[in-house]
């Protein structure tokens, strides 16, 4: 069950999903699980890299981690935490929620968020699903990951997808009403052109980097004017001029 917003939510937040390249969903059918310590690991380097750029910039985010990232370069955790960001889980194996049972999905999360912590020397209590993939069919998630120790979620993107979305979802931050309590929820940001448009999608992964600036300065601005956080998302792959290319379809390269 769904209820009214918070009363304080941040206008703006800024958020990197820390994992590698190899870790995209669209790459599950070329890359398996158990290779992945085989390719070249850049996302030590590449999360500094942002980590630069927001000291340049001087904001502070939240980094998404991949428990299989923390558990290989804890040291990075700590670096996140001491340049003054707030670490968070992105689950440990990168899998699709609605593809698991609640039981895999609790084993995933307290695995992930217990080697976060470990390595971070902080309380983690913020999740973002790989892929967004709290959708209907995974509602279930949500008493789930307060049952773990997350108080809020980013998960929810209000928009059409093949792969996730609800996109009759409030667009603003909610609170979800579970049996072990009510987890607060920070939907993805989207915007409208005109009052029963559909909800479009902005500020992030390849609406970031694939569409026209114009389209971002438009859809924030959209977003701004109706009252609505702006949430940045971006990945350390995103930033590597360097990036390891895999064989796969057209599809797959862009996403």
């Amino acid at each position: 069950m769904v209820t009214a917003e918070p009363r304080r939510a941040a206008k703006n937040i800024a958020s990197v999903d820390v994992e590698d390249y190899f870790h995209v969903e669209s790459f599950t059918g070329v890359v398996k699980r158990d290779d992945w310590d085989r390719f070249p690991l850049r996302v030590e380097a590449n999360t500094r890299r942002l980590l630069d750029l927001f000291d340049e910039v001087g904001i502070r985010g939240t980094f998404f981690i991949l428990g299989w990232v923390a558990e290989r370069f804890p040291g990075l955790v700590r670096e996140i935490v001491a340049r003054g960001h707030e670490p968070a889980c992105h689950s440990y194996w990168h899998r699709l929620i609605y593809k698991l049972t609640p039981e895999e999905f609790r084993e995933d999360t307290r695995r992930a968020k217990g080697l976060i912590e470990q390595a971070g020397g902080v309380e983690v209590t913020g999740y973002r699903a790989p892929s967004f993939s709290v959708t209907r069919a995974s509602a279930w998630a949500a008493g789930v990951l307060l049952e773990c120790g997350i108080r809020y979620d980013s998960s929810i993107f209000p928009v059409r997808h093949d792969v996730y979305g609800i996109p009759d979802a409030p667009r603003r931050p909610f609170w979800i009403e579970t049996s072990s309590g009510r987890l607060l929820e920070y939907p993805m940001t989207t915007f409208r052109i005109g009052a029963r448009g559909p909800n479009l999608p902005v500020a992030g992964g390849g609406y970031l980097r694939l569409f026209p600036f114009r389209y971002t300065e438009m859809g924030v601005r959209r977003a701004r004017r109706e009252g609505l956080p702006v949430i940045l998302y971006i990945h350390p792959w995103e930033v590597d001029p360097d990036q390891p290319r895999l064989k796969a379809g057209w599809k797959s390269r862009i996403r």
